[in-house]
This record gives structure tokens, sequence and C-alpha cells, in this order.
């Protein structure tokens, strides 16, 4: 049975694209393409109805909603347009909208949204995860979502860190970028001098097991580079190195699993 969507959001009502050659097309596909596009124009792209819906949850409409005619079919997909009377819908044909979307298999809905951009602050207080040249999309995406999960507000990525907000990241996130402050650009050595709180630097067999470290109040836990580990700058301006201890015969976790560990160690410090 096909899915119910408002009348104004029929096919016959919405404008359509079909060709490749449309500005309007070429456009997005740049959007979906290139990191460089994305930061210039300042836009993101949210792909999935699961997106859309944590955007619309957290933050409001986006400003423009890319559809496939498949998509139409989708009860979840006429759902959520039913609850955003005012948002500009564009129909793609399939083949296009195949083209935009960054998963095998599309439900059919592109949120078109201004990327948020927080500047870094001069001092920064409350507990915090700052991320040092983190490269992987899904480790950031996971890192975000275990730090949304685990309470925390505020994450901090360094300049040379994966842009926080492409499809892959936010694919990984899974909504968690809207229930999270999320500082890019930042200067780690800069707010360590001035941060309220302890810091905490994490190695690998290096320094306090992660257990028994004082993780609650306010504290900034650092991750590193998944090669390089935080840089020894950075790692001087800690009050504490951590390490997970590892009795198995592997040489290191995956950083995004690391930092589950560590944020759920002071979830559960913060229960006792």
């Amino acid at each position: 049975m096909r899915a119910s969507v408002p009348a104004h959001y029929e096919i016959g009502n919405m404008k359509t694209i079909t060709s490749t050659d449309n500005p309007r097309f070429r456009a997005l596909l740049k959007l979906a393409q290139s990191a460089r596009e994305r930061r210039t124009s300042g836009q993101s792209l949210l792909d999935g109805v699961h997106l859309v819906a944590a955007y619309k949850a957290h933050i409001g409409e986006p400003a423009e909603i890319a559809l496939s005619r498949d998509g139409m079919e989708n009860p979840e997909v006429a759902a959520l347009l039913g609850s955003m009377p005012g948002v500009d819908v564009v129909l793609y044909a399939d083949v296009l909208f195949r083209q935009l979307s960054s998963v095998a298999t599309p439900t059919g809905i592109i949120g078109v949204v201004p990327t948020p951009k927080l500047k870094q602050p001069s001092a920064l207080s409350g507990p915090c995860v700052w991320l040092e040249d983190i490269q992987d999309p899904g480790n950031v995406g996971s890192i975000l979502r275990s730090a949304a999960a685990a309470g925390i507000l505020t994450v901090c990525l360094s300049r040379h860190s994966v842009h926080a907000w492409s499809p892959r990241v936010l694919r990984a996130g899974m909504g968690a970028h809207f229930a999270l402050r999320i500082i890019e650009g930042a200067d780690l050595q800069m707010l360590a001098q001035g941060y309220s709180g302890r810091i905490m630097a994490t190695c690998v067999n290096a320094g306090t097991p992660v257990f028994d470290a004082e993780l609650t109040g306010d504290v900034a836990i650092m991750f590193g580079n998944e090669g390089a580990g935080l840089t020894p700058e950075l790692t001087a301006l800690a009050h504490q190195t951590v390490y997970i201890p590892m009795p198995g015969k592997t040489e290191s976790l995956n950083v995004g699993a690391a930092a589950a560990i560590c944020l759920f160690e002071r979830v559960r410090q913060q229960r006792q």
C-alpha cells in the first residue's frame, strides 16, 4: 500500500528534477561529493530518515529536503514529511537520488542543513572530549555517539581531524551531532592551558589504569590519532595519563572502542 502523504507533498505538487544537467541537482551533487564544497558553502547533508528526524527533534526543520520517488512510498518518510509542512521539498528521479546518497540502500530522503559552526571559546569548562588528528570518519562518529550517550555535551576536534559533518561521520554518529556542542579546528594546546578542570591523556600501556583514575566532575579526556596517538606536546599538558588494561594478546584498541570504555567508566563512577 502506498504511504499516505499530505496533499501538498503529492508528486504532482512538487518540483521534480529528472536531468543531470539541472543546476539544483549539480549543486547538491557537489555537496555530496566534496568536503571542500561542504566547508565553503557551510552546508551539510543528512542522508536518511533517522538523521533528518533527529535534526528536526533537536534543532528544527532542514532548509531543504531532497526526496526520491522510492522515498515517497516509505511510511517513515511520509510521516516525517507530514510533520514538516513548511519545508521546501524537491523530488528527484531515483537514478539521480542514488548519486546524491552516500548509502548503499537509500531510505529516499536527504536533508540539506546549515552546518553548525561554533567558535573556540577563550576558556572551556565542564566535562568534555578532545580529539587530536583523528582521521577515520567511523571513529569520530562512534566517539560522538558515545559522548552523547555518556552525557558529555562538548567535543573539540583539532584542525587536522576529519570534518565532523561529513556524510560518513554523520552516519556513524546516528544523530549524536545534534545533542552535542561540536567545536572544530580547535587549538587543543590553548584550550588545555585555560581549562578549569582536570585533563586526562589516553595512552597505550602508560600511566594509571583508567579504572583507577578519578573521572568524575569537570574532566577533559583526550584521544589521539589512530596510528600516532596524542602528540607529546599535548600529552605534557595533561594532569594525568591513563590507559586501558588489556590482558589479552592484542597491541591496542580501536580509538572508538577505547573512547567508549573511558566515557562509560566515567558514567560508572558517577553512579557510585
